[in-house]
């Protein structure tokens, strides 16, 4: 393929064709940046560059696999010969061959995450720390963190602030954990993957004639893809390999500071907004038009990631024709949200025939995916959850409800299995083992083996069985009497899950704490659901519940698997693109997080994550929100997210809640854009419109008296303070969350839909 220039627009040819000193390409959602640094490669070889005096540094293997199929067909074979691939594989390649200058055998193994996790479990275990405190996966998050800021264990134990840290986390061996960590990983001639960065480094400072001049000599054209992804330590390895005495400064970036979202792994978006400084005769190059998405979909990213502080400046465009706004979805409750999402879903793929794998929902805590699981089910619509498990499926979920199981029936013995020394209680494999036998050479039960006197065990262990066959024998006399969410919340504590849990306070470890609390949710709201269904079986406690899921969870898949609707949370989201996206929960505190509020760069990452979210949309992009949700076993009112705002409400088609989108009362609603002050009355943003001019509050009539919740139903007529006299049209949802749909007389909104625990309505026709 000759012509490969002729492919690439004016600024897309310009960087490929300058070959030579630093170069930086700043390239947008959709802009064709991998086309460019392909053919950027492929241009060097067609200009006589040898192959292997090329290095090109990736963050996913697909990614390199896929930048060489493309030179291939520009250049032929010699592609198979570029030094292109992920940081960890090119650097494992590096260490393969100069491993022994720094004490490791050429053949050194590489631990994944399960190795370094039980290497960390037999250190803990041998130091007699409590694995409660010294939790293992918060262990390697920590000393993760150290060795990508080039910090040893002799440097951890100097630095005041990790060890100030340390105490008062009340964890202050960690800095003993991992010296011993690393002495055993050099003794087994083991590197982890952090390691492969570290040592790596720490080669190339201990070396630098022998092996870092090699290197500098050896790659005369670096390149580097999502740069913005890069941590300190990375920048490090390339800073030694491209600035030296007489360097050309062959260095050639691409990224988009705006698509930073990684921090939580160590990424630093310094290292795309300062690259300049280090680099003062840097070339910069700007992909600015979005091949993508449509022009509804771009403007409103270009006005969100507006308002960030620090950025490089640049202006997104398309010429991709409009044919749909942006669709706001406003719902009363989270369930609500689950189940409008699903059905626009089953409307778009009936109106513009949208394959499954067309569609995406993005949501910013896994937790999330279990309502759209739930009513995606209800409609038949096959799904993925990608980038994880299905939410019953996952471990902790799975840790959660093996307890609830036992609860109901202890003679469950898978449940019994999974959790009887989790977290630990001193009831070891062994004694599992010799429970197992005696159970089964009695013909009986593990459960009911524990008290058998024939037990040989220690009587440690005797005395942990015990406890545990009595905190299990509790919660399976009330099994039956006492409310499912109140048991639930109780097992959840007293088993010490949510202390194991609480105790990892790395990314994963809260994402882990948050799907536990969706399980204590998922409770709460059976049993709000039972109470309110006038069935005269109704069942609400834990084995109903129980049952529930377990038809759940063990359905049949329907539909063909490779066309499924895709679930991922908005991290996962990151380089994909999908004709119709989803953006879910957008609300104040859950996106952005609500770790983010204190911390002016977190909100900034908020917001280019949710600047992620929306520019993988190609022509549908629906957003949104739920006024109400559970969080930790109860509804919570919730704001929506001040991101809405930042959008111009132009763009917006506005879908109501329950009841909504029916008939012209409800295409009056779509002209303009929810503002928080809308719902919350606390917010306003001079660039978007409010749904409805602020109702002056009407003077308290004398006698007004506020009705029972149960004295609203559908054809009474109520009076507002702020709304009027108006009829309430419907009334739904559980006894302590009903929402009830009203008309009110001189209100220009056709009907609102108000939460009644929250209102303050009179009967006026009582």
């Amino acid at each position: 393929m000759s012509n490969y220039l002729d492919e690439l627009n004016d600024v897309q040819r310009a960087a490929v064709t300058t070959t030579e000193g630093p170069v930086l390409v700043i390239a947008g959602p959709g802009s064709g940046k991998t086309r460019v640094l392909t053919y950027r490669i492929a241009h060097l070889l067609q200009q006589g560059v040898a192959p292997w005096e090329i290095l090109t540094l990736t963050f996913t293997n697909k990614a390199a696999r896929e930048m060489k199929e493309r030179i291939e067909k520009v250049v032929g074979v010699r592609a198979q010969q570029l030094w292109a691939g992920t940081f960890h594989s090119i650097f494992a390649r590096i260490l393969r061959a100069e491993a022994t200058k720094i004490g490791f055998p050429a053949s050194f193994s590489i631990y994944d995450t399960d190795d370094t996790m039980s290497v960390l479990r037999a250190i803990i275990k041998e130091m007699s720390l409590d694995t409660n405190v010294y939790n293992a996966s918060a262990i390697r998050s920590r000393i993760s963190l150290a060795k990508s800021n080039l910090i040893s264990p002799k440097a951890y134990r100097e630095n005041a602030d990790m060890m100030q840290q340390d105490r008062a986390a009340k964890r202050p061996y960690i800095v003993d954990i991992y010296e011993k960590y690393i002495a055993r990983c050099q003794r087994s001639g083991a590197m982890d993957f952090d390691d492969l960065l570290f040592q790596l480094y720490r080669l190339f400072r201990d070396n630098p004639e022998q092996v870092v001049e090699k290197y500098q000599k050896k790659f005369r054209y670096l390149h580097v893809d999502e740069f913005q992804d890069t941590n300190f330590l990375q920048y490090a390895i390339l800073r030694r390999l491209v600035k030296y005495p007489g360097s050309p400064e062959n260095v050639f970036v691409v990224g988009d500071d705006a698509q930073s979202i990684y921090a939580f792994r160590g990424a630093t978006i310094d290292n795309i907004l300062d690259f300049e400084k280090d680099y003062p005769q840097l070339k910069t190059f700007k992909l600015e038009q979005n091949y993508r998405s449509t022009h509804h979909i771009v403007s409103a990213a270009n006005e969100v990631i507006s308002f960030n502080r620090r950025q490089l400046n640049k202006t997104i465009w398309t010429d991709k024709e409009d044919r749909h706004k942006i669709k706001l979805l406003r719902c009363v409750t989270d369930d609500e949200e689950g189940r409008r999402v699903a059905d626009l879903i089953l409307e778009q793929k009936h109106r513009y025939h949208l394959p499954n794998n067309d569609i995406a929902i993005l949501y910013r805590t896994n937790a999330q995916s279990r309502k759209f699981e739930e009513h995606l089910r209800r409609l038949n619509l096959p799904y993925r959850v990608f980038g994880g498990t299905s939410f019953y499926q996952r471990k902790e979920v799975k840790d959660f409800v093996a307890y609830l199981r036992l609860a109901v029936n202890p003679l469950d013995e898978e449940a019994l299995r999974r959790v009887i020394n989790y977290p630990t209680r001193g009831i070891s494999d062994a004694t599992v083992d010799k429970l197992s036998a005696l159970a089964g050479g009695s013909n009986t039960t593990m459960w009911e083996a524990m008290p058998d006197p024939r037990l040989e065990v220690t009587d440690r262990a005797r005395k942990s069985l015990a406890q545990f066959r009595h905190l299990v024998s509790d919660w399976q006399k009330r099994a039956t009497s006492e409310p499912a969410s109140r048991l639930a919340a109780e097992i959840l504590r007293k088993s010490g899950l949510f202390d194991a849990l609480k105790s990892d306070t790395s990314p994963e470890g809260i994402s882990r704490l948050e799907n536990v609390n969706a399980v204590l949710d998922a409770v709460s709201e059976f049993a709000d659901n039972q109470l309110e269904t006038t069935a005269s079986d109704a069942d609400r406690s834990l084995a109903a519940y129980l049952q529930t899921i377990t038809l759940l969870t063990d359905a049949d898949e329907k539909g063909d698997l490779n066309d499924h609707i895709t679930l991922m949370s908005v991290h996962s989201a990151k380089g994909l693109e999908y004709k119709s996206i989803f953006v879910t929960g957008l609300e104040e505190n859950l996106f952005p997080s609500f770790m983010s509020m204190e911390d002016p760069n977190g909100l900034d990452e908020e917001r280019r994550l949710f600047y992620v979210a929306i520019t993988r949309a190609k022509e549908f992009l629906t957003i949104s929100y739920a006024q109400n949700r559970y969080r930790f076993g109860n509804m919570r009112t919730s704001e929506p997210s001040r991101f809405l705002d930042e959008i111009g409400g132009q763009h917006y088609e506005l879908l109501g809640g329950i009841g909504s989108g029916r008939g012209p009362a409800a295409q009056q609603q779509q002209a303009n854009v929810p503002s928080r002050a809308s719902v919350s009355g606390n917010f306003t943003n001079p660039r978007v419109r409010a749904i409805t001019k602020p109702a002056t509050p009407l003077p308290v009539p004398e006698g007004f008296k506020v009705s029972p919740v149960e004295d609203i139903v559908p054809g009474v007529t109520v009076l507002h303070l702020k709304f009027g006299e108006g009829q309430v049209t419907s009334v739904e949802g559980p006894k302590d969350n009903k929402v009830a749909a009203i008309r009110f007389k001189n209100d220009e909104m056709p009907e609102r839909r108000i939460v009644l625990k929250f209102a303050k309505l009179q009967v006026m026709n009582l």
